[in-house]
């Protein structure tokens, strides 16, 4: 269907494709409302979005340009729409979510085919072995990124990506043996500081050319296992359409040195870190937090004080200390106590339902988790185009709601209910400004932070503030098996809650953490800390409004229009989806939210029989279908997933654009 040429009507048009916005676009296709998901971008996800290296500099080409045009026209075309009795309310065409855009290029500028160079081989991992193992593993995806679709998309048959199955349980043992190996390798390290060896310099010609392999997130978030988008994706069967990763190590930053944080029962009693009195301090202070309300006499005199005074309290060591509060609740100096508590007993229940961390991370970006849901949308009916927008709302004077919208090609389309991402929201239609920013930071470097056996760990790194008036940071390392980057480089992720811009907030955490050479191409000096450090080859600054604190009483708008903010500042997504079901129920408040999509095998189509609502449907039966068919990258049942199918893309679901949508292979 042509984009100029849409039907003249819908329950239900949505504006933004971000994460909040395609849950709700799923949850109203599956109970069979007709809804037109619209984005004035090229691609899928907004501000959730996932890049290529080239797609990202080209995001950022477009961010420079923008920010020369002051006073962009707004379209025409809408006047002799407008009847007699309606008024109009016009949106914003401008993005202004995002701010301060900086990028640094360390890497070497020499032409790729000069790119050798010696490097000390102090604390190096992997060893050279590893590094063929890898590249030759790597050779095998080089050309992954072909367009494939399912049988509702002819003419294409070769799948998108091609990965390994069981992507959940491959690295769960990983930190304790990269931890015994870096014990036994110390004495090795310390008397093999001048061999020398030959290494691969990674130039900006590689990165370039590479840069297919990278998939480079503007949101950094990471999945509670046990969170609500964890539920909502086993819940809804959406999990078909995605593949994930364990998170497979936490760690912090102390003392000037990035060591690991034993968080599990088997981290614990496994840690060399810790004396035997830590591990038995940690062991029933944690098994305190599991069922902390029921000892309320522990903690009531503490109510109002917060959770670092009560942890001081315990008399815990300052390790201990440092590991519960930073790395496990990782909240800040201000959370009262009951809350530290109920964050370190969230962390401590998603333990061990995919492996030995609480958390998840989809391969390919969290820009493909908005898509799984726009893929559900569209599967039951849903409508989308992209690079296309709503100019104004029709409303009518009688009773203030919008009954229509009118798009940028000038066509009148009415509706019942209209969402809107908040950054289409112009200023004059707030009631209150919007302060609040999130600062972010995207690194990519030449080896992992904490080095270990394996140069395929997915870690997450607490970094506490480094002075008073600092914020805490939260780092998100990812290698190449998570399918973000290439071979022999790992990606970065920086996040933390703004006190001024992204440089000012995050430079200080990149040079404490990473090399930063002072031209490109610049090698460490023998002898020097610098060399012990990750070579940042290419850093990328940014601000991103966080309007989590805006409701709907913030907005001057029509009462069936509803507004969703953006990403917030937290790692999980429970407020992005807590605001999606609500939405939903406002839409909607006697139907069901997401409810269970039919597996495909289910599904009768017309001409072979009534459609009756097989397994999919049955929610006593939901658990089982997806832990035995092993259909689904998550599962109700805690046990590993297995059989995970690989994501696919289809021209179909979105007709006239570029981007693609993830869909499942046939089997």
């Amino acid at each position: 269907m042509a984009a100029d040429n849409l039907p003249s009507e819908f329950d239900v048009v949505i504006l933004g494709t971000g994460l909040t916005e395609s849950v709700i676009a799923a949850a109203c296709s599956r109970v069979g409302q007709r809804v037109l998901h619209l984005d004035r971008r090229n691609y899928y996800a907004g501000n959730w979005a996932s890049f290529t290296f080239n797609g990202l500099l080209s995001w950022i080409d477009e961010y420079k340009a923008q920010q020369e045009v002051l006073n962009p026209e707004l379209e025409q075309g809408w006047q002799d729409k407008i009847e007699e009795g309606e008024d109009v309310l016009c949106l914003s065409s401008v993005e202004s979510s995002i701010s301060n855009l900086e990028v640094f290029s360390y890497a070497s500028e020499e032409p790729e085919e000069e790119e050798v160079v010696k490097v000390a081989a102090v604390n190096s991992f992997p060893k050279d072995s590893d590094v063929q193992a890898k590249e030759t593993r790597g050779s095998t995806t080089e050309d992954q990124d072909t367009v494939c679709h399912d049988d509702s998309a002819p003419g294409n048959d070769e799948p998108q990506h091609q990965e390994p199955e069981n992507k959940l349980t491959s690295e769960t043992q990983e930190p304790h043996q990269s931890e015994e190996f870096e014990k036994e390798q110390e004495p090795i390290s310390n008397q093999a500081e001048s061999p020398i060896e030959m290494k691969r310099k990674i130039t900006y010609a590689k990165l370039v050319k590479e840069g297919r392999r990278f998939n480079i997130d503007l949101v950094s978030k990471l999945l509670y296992s046990r969170g609500l988008l964890v539920d909502l994706l086993i819940k809804s069967n959406v999990s078909r359409y995605a593949e994930f990763k364990n998170v497979s190590r936490i760690v912090t930053y102390r003392t000037s040195k990035v060591e690991q944080v034993p968080c599990s029962r088997a981290d614990v009693f496994g840690s060399k870190q810790l004396t035997m009195v830590e591990k038995r301090m940690l062991m029933k202070f944690l098994t305190f937090c599991l069922d902390f309300e029921q000892h309320p006499e522990e903690f009531q005199e503490f109510s109002e004080k917060s959770f670092w005074e009560y942890l001081r309290s315990k008399n815990l060591t300052e390790n201990l200390q440092h590991f519960v509060f930073h790395s496990i609740a990782m909240v800040n100096q201000e959370t009262l106590t009951e809350e530290g508590l109920k964050a370190t007993q969230h962390f401590l229940q998603c333990l061990g339902r995919y492996g030995n961390t609480p958390f998840l991370f989809p391969l390919y970006g969290l820009g493909e988790i908005p898509q799984c849901f726009c893929r559900m949308c569209a599967v039951f009916g849903g409508i989308y185009c992209l690079r296309h927008s709503v100019q104004c709302l029709v409303v009518d004077k009688e009773s203030g709601k919008c009954k229509a919208v009118i798009d940028t090609h000038g066509q009148r389309i009415s509706c019942s209910h209209f969402v809107v991402e908040d950054g289409y929201v112009r200023e004059e239609q707030r009631t209150r400004a919007v302060n609040r920013h999130i600062s972010r930071a995207v690194v990519i470097t030449d080896r992992s932070v904490l080095p270990s056996e394996s140069d395929q760990q997915i870690s997450l790194v607490t970094v506490p503030p480094l002075e008073p008036s600092s914020p805490a940071v939260r780092m998100v390392e990812l290698s190449s098996s998570s399918m973000t980057c290439m071979p022999g480089t790992y990606l970065v992720h920086l996040t933390c809650s703004s006190s001024g811009s992204a440089h000012e907030d995050l430079a200080p955490v990149i040079s404490r953490l990473f090399h930063v050479p002072s031209c490109p191409g610049e090698e460490p000096a023998q002898g020097s800390e610098e060399i012990e450090k990750p070579t940042a080859l290419w850093v990328m600054y940014f601000n991103m409004r966080d309007t989590s604190s805006l409701d709907s009483s913030c907005y001057s708008l029509p009462s069936n229009v509803y507004v969703c903010t953006g990403p917030d500042a937290s790692l999980g997504h429970d407020y992005s989806i807590k605001l999606a079901e609500s939405v939903f129920h406002q839409l909607l408040p006697d139907e069901e939210f997401c409810p269970p999509a039919p597996n495909p095998e289910d599904i009768i189509y017309d001409g072979d029989g009534a459609q009756g609502e097989g397994p999919g449907f049955d929610k006593t039966s939901l658990a089982e279908d997806v832990g035995t068919e092993g259909k689904s990258g998550l599962q109700q049942n805690d046990q590993p997933a297995e059989g995970i199918e690989p994501a696919e893309s289809s021209d179909s679901v979105a007709q006239g654009t570029t981007s693609e949508l993830e869909v499942p292979t046939k089997e």
